[in-house]
């Protein structure tokens, strides 16, 4: 399964950014799409899930910010990110889920200025 992540960037405190996850082939075999994140010194941590059934799963620290969702037609999922803060700061990480097992995508980096 290859992730192609893209839409990274540098967006003030407070801003919005759109991040987005294409695969080539359909995410409905997919048994979820996701993002991850992590920032310097800290480990990997679960952002936003989205299951092939449609069920979401959010980080207590992004729920009520940000979003996930995805376009079937383009095979590609998104993280509408909304009042971004400094602690969002972090490389992105698009995850996959296929039969058993778990893929990863580059990251995509994320900062946050105050």
């Amino acid at each position: 399964v290859q992730l192609q992540a893209s839409g990274g960037g540098l967006v003030q405190a407070g801003g919005s950014l759109l991040i987005s996850c294409a695969t080539p082939g359909s995410i409905l075999n997919l048994r979820y799409m996701g993002w991850y994140r992590q920032a310097p010194g800290r480990q990997r941590e679960l952002v936003a899930t989205l299951t092939r059934g449609g069920s979401t799963n959010y980080a207590d620290s992004v729920k009520g910010r940000f979003t996930i969702s995805r376009d079937n037609a383009k095979n590609t999922v998104y993280l509408q990110m909304n009042s971004l803060k400094p602690e969002d700061t972090a490389v992105y990480f698009c995850a996959a889920g296929y039969l058993s097992s778990d893929y990863w995508g580059r990251g995509t980096l994320v900062t946050v200025s105050s």
